[in-house]
């Protein structure tokens, strides 16, 4: 199965090897460089959010997206400091890696966020009670 990502990211030398870095995993990426054209989708299979949008802030792209989807996102900023990784998380990220970041470690959590998220799809719900 082909992982398709949206990737929320302004600033296109960041935005073009990572589409193209990605495509090579395997990934269909599909990318805007506004949290409003972010918040209106497809969203796919999982989300790698910028917070240093133009137009909005990231987390309330964030925010805005687990209104309307439980989709994985990882937030990729240059925003690294502990309070701030804590903040995505606790807004609903599923995971945040700080600039500049390797190919493979993005992909890796990308694998296992999916991995998880598919996993719980997956699982069948208790029969109810007699």
């Amino acid at each position: 199965m082909t992982v398709r990502a949206l990737l929320i990211e302004d600033d296109e030398t960041i935005a073009e090897p990572l589409v193209e870095g990605l495509g090579r995993y395997g990934l269909t990426v599909g990318h805007v460089s506004t949290g409003a054209a972010g918040l209106e989708g497809p969203y796919g299979d999982i989300v790698l959010l910028d917070l240093g949008l133009p137009d909005m802030d990231g987390i309330d792209v964030c925010r805005g997206i687990r209104q309307l989807s439980d989709v994985p996102i990882i937030m990729l900023t240059a925003r690294g400091e502990e309070a701030d990784r804590v903040l995505g998380l606790e807004l609903g990220a599923d995971d945040y890696l700080a600039k500049p970041f390797s190919m493979r470690e993005l992909i890796a959590r990308i694998r296992a966020v999916t991995r998880r998220s598919q996993r719980t799809a997956t699982v069948p719900s208790a029969p109810a009670a007699p």
